[in-house]
């Protein structure tokens, strides 16, 4: 049976968003080079800091609550975190420079890390991860970037599957750069342009053009967002994919280099190199 690809201009925004605007609210952190963010239902940041290859934790409110890193190899240290997911107990940091993914509590206490060695099989050794979240049943998934494929690992770090590879066809990836998951376990990855859609057991499912320079992409809850870096997009992933629109608020400062972005709670938060940006959703 042939993969259908839709190819789709991401003008993202569902019709419950049309009429409203955003309005800024204010900013917080302070971070030399952030890389990407995540926010926990307990309403939590976490914020991944190349720069300084440090992760920082921290409310809403703007307090730091802590911070861990620093170059090296060692546990709770990274060279160059790309990447960072979190839920009320866990926090994923992709380690890209060391091989690694890096687990910790919530507190940001090392637990374990996950990392290919010389012993593994072939098919689970992996190399510059570049991203990785985590499945509302715990699974891991880990984007290989250096053999453009999507690794499976349960909540324990024991291997399941692989997928993305030449051996899916028309969803074979490319050049991917970052992997999200919906509430119902699909697997977004953005690679070349594409958002590849996949199940939790590696099939393919969509593939949709975006016809922006798309460089990251984030789910919290229903709403996924993407970022070029200097606009937005956003998709109600409970609602079909169909017409979507550029959500870029207008009052975003010029010059502004967005990072990433999440939409939660009738708010709108923009990650920059250096800070988080509030913006309230007003009807």
């Amino acid at each position: 049976m042939h993969t259908k690809i839709l190819q789709i201009l991401f003008l993202f925004l569902t019709s419950s968003l049309f009429a409203q605007t955003f309005i800024f609210k204010g900013e917080i952190g302070k971070f030399e080079s952030a890389s990407a963010f995540t926010l926990t239902p307990s309403g939590y940041f976490f914020v991944s800091d190349v720069g300084k290859n440090e992760v920082t934790k921290l409310d809403t409110l703007n307090k730091v609550i802590q911070k861990i890193g620093g170059y090296g190899w060692g546990d709770s240290a990274f060279d160059e975190p790309s990447d960072i997911y979190a839920t009320d107990l866990r926090v994923y940091v992709t380690d890209k420079n060391n091989n690694r993914i890096q687990v910790f509590d919530k507190d940001l206490n090392f637990l374990f890390f996950i990392k290919s060695n010389l012993n593994a099989n072939e098919i689970e050794k992996f190399q510059y991860p570049t991203s990785c979240a985590t499945s509302i049943q715990g699974d891991i998934y880990i984007l290989d970037s250096e053999n453009t494929r999507i690794l499976k690992y349960n909540s324990s770090g024991n291997f399941l599957l692989e997928y993305g590879d030449f051996r899916s066809g028309d969803f074979t990836l490319e050049n991917p750069i970052g992997i999200a998951l919906s509430q119902d376990s699909k697997i977004f990855v953005l690679d070349n342009g594409f958002l590849n859609v996949f199940d939790q057991y590696g099939m393919g499912l969509i593939k949709i053009n975006s016809n922006f320079d798309a460089v990251n992409i984030n789910i919290s809850y229903n709403n996924l967002t993407l970022n070029s870096l200097d606009s937005l997009y956003y998709q109600n992933l409970k609602m079909p994919i169909s017409k979507f629109k550029n959500i870029t608020p207008k009052n975003l400062p010029k010059g502004t280099k967005i990072v990433d972005s999440i939409i939660l709670n009738q708010r709108l938060y923009i990650l920059t190199e250096s800070k988080i940006l509030i913006f309230n959703i007003i009807n």
